[in-house]
């Protein structure tokens, strides 16, 4: 029960850092001391998707999961387990790819124009 329990919360942990590589520069907008943390968390997720690396949740996953009887993850790992063929089409993984890396650059690029505008702004008050 632990080892299945274990393998779900690295599951849902690597739907939400997903989550985060793709919307995180949004939240950011709100927060903007948020945008070094989601600086670090997309580089990382952009290495994992160039260089091939495997994330150490995939292992925590597996380990939870084969621990507790249970199949663990292909070996193509997390991404093509769960999301690809499943909420997108196979054939459409590079498109995927390329549209959440184009979100992050467009979500930091407002967060520029909204940081400058924030800036001006209290400039104007403090005189």
């Amino acid at each position: 029960m632990v080892y299945r329990l274990i393998g779900d919360a690295a599951m849902l942990f690597h739907f939400a850092f997903i989550l985060y590589v793709a919307l995180g520069g949004f939240i950011a907008w709100r927060w903007p001391r948020t945008f070094w943390i989601h600086l670090g968390v997309a580089l990382y997720g952009l290495a994992i998707s160039i260089v091939g690396w495997t994330c150490p949740l995939t292992h925590v996953e597996n380990w939870g999961r084969e621990n507790a009887g249970q199949a663990g993850l292909t070996e193509e790992g997390f991404i093509d387990h769960y999301l690809t063929g499943v909420i997108y089409p196979a054939d459409d993984l590079r498109l995927v790819q390329t549209g959440v890396g184009v979100a992050v650059v467009l979500s930091w690029v407002v967060l520029a124009v909204l940081t400058r505008r924030r800036a001006r702004a209290e400039s104007t008050t403090a005189t």
